[in-house]
């Protein structure tokens, strides 16, 4: 029963999905977001979409399982990313006093091609990496609420990743900001419901859940608080779909639309924690990435609730990946004609590739959040210096950044390997996170304050 009710739900939301698809598809308005008449996204458009597509079902899940093994300290820890939308807006706000339109365009007008070509790179990693941990959650999903049913995880995969990109290739970004704003007011209705339900639940104590230590302990999550704070002015610059957002409209709206996205988002995941760290409380053991869990510890509707919240975040980053990898593979890598073909061959190229991913064997969740992390660290000594100090950086030290951030990153993802093990810590894997990303920016910082100071001896000389 509760399996028929989720899927009858999850199928009235794409429906509704594809409803309030703009009907006709425009160039300008698949890769620029306009609307049917051509004007800017309003504030709320801007603010909701923000929300929904950076409250994906990755996050959820991380959010809740940390919750369960790190209590507080996990659920912190991964709000802390939340703060990239402060850092992001303010980083946006820069280059577009700058006259920059694009984070290509920053840095395209300071180290040219190359500069854009490493940023791509990372950022093309960073849009296959949402398709795939979506997707995968999805496939999470079915094969919990489907056991009897053998092939329930690729079946799903298969449905909801072409359903995506069927309505997402109709009309790109502006189709994502449309469909955003009705799943995410969807989004708010079932999670809200199911969080009351959590919060009046019997045994429900508020001060144990905010004090509690998790089922391993709350070091590591500490641990993990300290790693967000040094990747979270990074990050945001590292998600196009982020990034996309913060040129659409003018820069007063862009402004408040990052900072009400703030606080929404990190209530969100904060809440969306607290069953984690409930489930913790009640000594229940972890099944399916906690997805069996609730099945057993909660009512059905409250299950069915949860599971409903998951997809459509789920749904919404799909879309919003989608559009922005078009945008990546036709205006910036130019690998096709700026169309609505070359836009949507694009969408099916990436969709592809990170349903493939999905046959992976790793399906640690928060290990794409922490390798992409790393990733990205290469633009926080360049942004410091270039964007806020107003200093030239030479080519050179944007590529010694980013050499450093892209083998801290491989590091990180091959650490049980015999080579890297005899150079990381021996602890847990966050703590050897933590080890990479201080490294990582000691190296980046280094080679700025080297590259610096040489060029400002050749002015003075």
């Amino acid at each position: 029963m509760q399996t028929t009710v989720v899927i009858a739900a999850f199928a009235l939301i794409v429906a509704l999905s594809v409803a309030v698809a703009p009907r006709r598809g425009t160039v300008e308005g698949f890769f620029g977001g306009t609307g049917e008449s051509g004007g800017q996204p309003g504030l709320w458009t801007l603010i909701l979409s923000q929300v929904t597509t950076w409250i994906f079902a990755r996050s959820l899940m991380n959010a809740a399982i940390l919750g369960f093994y790190y209590g507080i300290a996990g659920v912190l820890a991964y709000a802390a990313y939340y703060g990239s939308f402060l850092t992001g807006g303010y980083i946006v706000g820069r280059m577009r006093a700058d006259g920059a339109m694009s984070v290509q365009d920053w840095l395209g007008a300071r180290f040219g091609a190359v500069g854009n070509t490493c940023y791509n790179v990372v950022i093309g990693l960073r849009l296959l990496s949402e398709v795939f941990a979506n997707l995968l959650v999805v496939g999470l999903i079915f094969a919990a609420a489907l056991p009897e049913f053998g092939m329930a995880r690729e079946a799903s995969i298969l449905l909801v990743g072409s359903l995506a990109l069927a309505y997402s290739a109709w009309g790109g970004l502006s189709a994502a900001l449309r469909t955003d704003v009705a799943q995410m007011l969807v989004f708010l209705a079932v999670f809200g419901v199911a969080f009351v339900a959590l919060l009046t639940r019997p045994g429900f104590d508020l001060g144990a859940v905010l004090t509690a230590g998790g089922a391993s302990g709350a070091y590591n999550g500490w641990v993990l608080l300290i790693v967000a704070f040094l990747q979270v002015f990074s990050y945001p610059v590292h998600d196009p779909v982020m990034m996309d957002r913060g040129f659409l409209s003018d820069r007063d709206t862009t402004r408040k639309s990052f900072l009400h996205a703030f606080w929404i988002s990190s209530l969100c995941i904060i809440g969306f924690g607290f069953f984690g760290i409930q489930a913790a409380l009640e000594g229940a053991a972890v099944e399916g990435q906690l997805i069996g869990t609730w099945a057993a510890m909660l009512p059905g509707w409250v299950y069915v609730a949860l599971l409903l919240s998951l997809l459509v975040s789920a749904l919404s980053t799909l879309d919003s990946a989608l559009s922005s990898s078009a945008r990546l593979a036709v205006e910036e890598l130019e690998l096709a004609p700026r169309t609505l073909a070359g836009g949507r061959l694009a969408m099916l190229v990436f969709a592809l590739a990170g349903g493939a991913l999905t046959l992976w064997g790793n399906q640690t969740l928060f290990d794409a959040v922490a390798v992409s992390g790393t990733a990205s660290m290469f633009l926080t000594p360049v942004l410091v210096a270039g964007l806020i100090g107003r200093r030239k950086v030479p080519l050179w030290v944007f590529l010694a950044s980013f050499v450093a951030a892209i083998t801290g990153a491989a590091v990180y993802a091959l650490r049980d390997h015999a080579i890297f093990k005899a150079v990381l810590f021996e602890g847990h894997k966050y703590e050897q996170l933590l080890q990479i990303c201080i490294l990582v920016l000691l190296v980046g910082f280094a080679a700025v304050w080297i590259g610096t100071r040489r060029v400002e001896e050749v002015r003075g000389g």
